[in-house]
């Protein structure tokens, strides 16, 4: 149990710096990746691409691997459709990231560098996770 919080506390930890470091935690740097048609600054590209190359490669390894290092099995999706309900939400996510410059993770990382705005972005978002429970019978 230790060894698994303290796994994620490190994980989390470099994945919070990795998001700083890249400038995600920075709403107006993302309003400015997603402004292709006016001040566009593509330096966001470098560190989508950067993740891009980093996934691939743990997807390399994920296969040859028979269970993760610490853990009993890997949790991969289990589905592939496209519904009505993803495609809305991912549309929602898109415009809430273009409006607010956050998304889930660097607006949780974000809490080290501007915790009040930090803090506003958080409240909302898990304000429209309640009112989703809420809107399917969840909660």
């Amino acid at each position: 149990m230790i060894r698994d919080m303290l796994v994620s506390i490190i994980s989390g930890t470099i994945f919070g710096a990795g998001l700083a470091l890249g400038g995600m935690t920075d709403p107006a740097r993302v309003r400015g990746f997603l402004d292709i048609f006016g001040d566009w600054d593509p330096t966001l590209a470098l560190v989508m691409g950067g993740a891009v190359i980093v996934m691939a490669l743990a997807w390399l390894m994920q296969r040859r691997m028979l269970r993760p290092v610490f853990g009993e099995g890997f949790a991969l999706p289990d589905r592939s459709d496209i519904t009505l309900r993803l495609v809305g939400g991912s549309a929602l996510f898109g415009i809430g990231w273009g409006i607010a410059g956050l998304c889930p993770g660097p607006g949780f990382a974000a809490f080290a560098i501007a915790p009040a705005s930090a803090a506003i972005f958080v409240a909302a978002m898990l304000a429209g996770m309640l009112l989703v429970r809420l809107m399917e019978g969840k909660a």
